[in-house]
C-alpha cells in the first residue's frame, strides 16, 4: 500500500468555513473561543504532552503581537498510521465523543489504533512531543460488535435517538445491516488548518479501496465493502429555528457545523437526528441565540464521491 503523503501546509489561525456570511461571522467566534476552551480541557485531561506543540504556537503568537508578527506560524504537518504510542493523543481528542458518557474509551481508541490499514493520523513532522492534532477512520460495526466499546456506542445511540420516524433505520443499521456500515470517526484540534481536510478525507476513502483488494483474507475485504456511514458529532442550532422564517438566510442561518466538511454530509445525508447533550457547556455571547447539540446522520457510500468534490470544492473557494 502506497505511503501516506507528506507536505509542508501552514498553521493558519482558526477561520471558520460556512455557506453563510452570518454563521461565518459567529463562527469565526465560536472557533476562536472553543479552541482556547479545547486546549484548557485537553491539558487537564491528558496523561502527556499530546498538545504541548500547539501550546507553543500559540504563545508564540500571543507574544508576538506587538512585533507586527502576521499571526502564521509554519508547520510540516504529516499523515501518518495510527500506532499503539498515539494511544493517549487519540483518546483526549475523543473525550466527549459521547457526551458525557461512561464508556469503554479506552478500548474504543485500541480499535482504532489497531486497525492500522485504514485511518490517519496528523501530527507534526519530527515533532518530539509526538502530538497528535487529528484522527480519522472508518470502522465496521459487525466486525467489532463483540467489542464493549461498540456495544456501549450502539446502546448510546439507540438512547438518544427520540424521533420515532428515524429509530427504525438507527436500529436497522446498527443491527440487521451492521456488516455493511462503517462508524466514521473524525476529530481534530479545531484550529488544524482547513487545507489539510480534503487530504484527509481522501486519504481514507482510497485507503477503504485498497483494503477490499489489498487485505488478506476475503472476510476482511468484505469489512470494508461499506454501502452506509454513521457519523456522530456537534452542531450548533439556533434556539426555536423550528419557528417559519420568511427568508432563505434564516434557514441557512438555523445551523453553524463545528467541522465545515459535516455541513456537506448533512445535505448528503439519508437522515439526521439531532440530541441534547447533557455535558455542560459554556457557550460565547456571540452564539447566545445557539445551542449545542449531538448529531447522528447516515450517509450512503455511493454519495461519497459527491462528498469528496464538493470538500475539495469548499476548502478551494475559501
Amino acid at each position: 500500500m502506497p505511503r501516506k503523503p507528506t507536505g509542508r501546509r501552514r498553521l493558519l489561525p482558526v477561520r471558520p468555513l460556512t455557506f453563510s456570511p452570518f454563521a461565518r461571522s459567529v463562527a469565526r467566534v465560536a472557533t476562536v473561543y472553543m479552541a482556547k476552551h479545547h486546549m484548557r480541557d485537553a491539558m487537564q485531561h491528558s496523561a502527556g504532552d499530546e498538545f504541548k506543540k500547539l501550546k507553543k504556537v500559540e504563545r508564540q503568537s500571543e507574544s508576538s503581537e506587538d512585533e507586527d508578527f502576521d499571526g502564521v506560524v509554519q508547520a510540516d504537518f504529516a499523515f501518518f498510521d495510527p500506532k499503539p504510542d498515539d494511544f493517549h493523543g487519540v483518546k483526549t481528542l475523543l473525550q466527549s465523543y459521547l457526551d458525557d458518557k461512561q464508556w469503554d474509551l479506552s478500548g474504543f481508541v485500541d480499535l482504532i489504533l489497531g486497525q492500522t490499514t485504514v485511518g490517519t493520523v496528523v501530527k507534526l513532522e519530527d515533532d518530539e512531543d509526538n502530538g497528535v492534532f487529528s484522527i480519522i477512520t472508518a470502522l465496521n460495526l459487525e466486525r467489532y460488535k463483540d467489542h464493549k466499546c461498540i456495544t456501549e456506542l450502539k446502546e448510546f445511540l439507540l438512547s438518544i435517538c427520540l424521533e420515532k420516524d428515524k429509530i427504525g433505520y438507527l436500529r436497522s443499521l446498527l443491527g440487521d445491516q451492521a456488516q455493511d456500515v462503517g462508524l466514521l470517526v473524525s476529530q481534530r484540534v479545531v484550529n488544524l488548518p482547513p487545507e489539510l481536510l480534503p487530504h484527509l478525507y481522501d486519504a481514507l476513502f482510497d485507503e477503504i479501496t485498497w483494503a477490499t483488494e489489498d487485505e488478506p483474507t476475503e472476510e476482511l475485504r468484505n469489512s470494508f465493502r461499506f454501502k452506509f456511514y454513521i457519523v456522530v458529532s456537534k452542531i450548533y442550532k439556533r434556539k426555536n429555528a423550528s419557528q417559519k422564517r420568511s427568508s432563505s438566510t434564516d434557514k441557512d442561518d438555523a445551523f453553524i457545523y463545528i467541522k465545515p466538511e459535516e455541513e456537506i454530509l448533512h445535505k448528503l445525508s439519508m437522515w439526521s437526528f439531532l440530541f441534547p447533550l447533557q455535558t455542560q457547556q459554556v457557550t460565547a455571547h456571540e452564539l447566545k441565540n445557539y445551542q449545542l447539540n449531538g448529531i447522528v446522520m447516515a450517509v450512503k457510500a455511493e454519495d461519497i464521491s459527491s462528498f469528496r468534490q464538493q470538500l475539495h470544492t469548499l476548502i478551494n473557494e475559501s
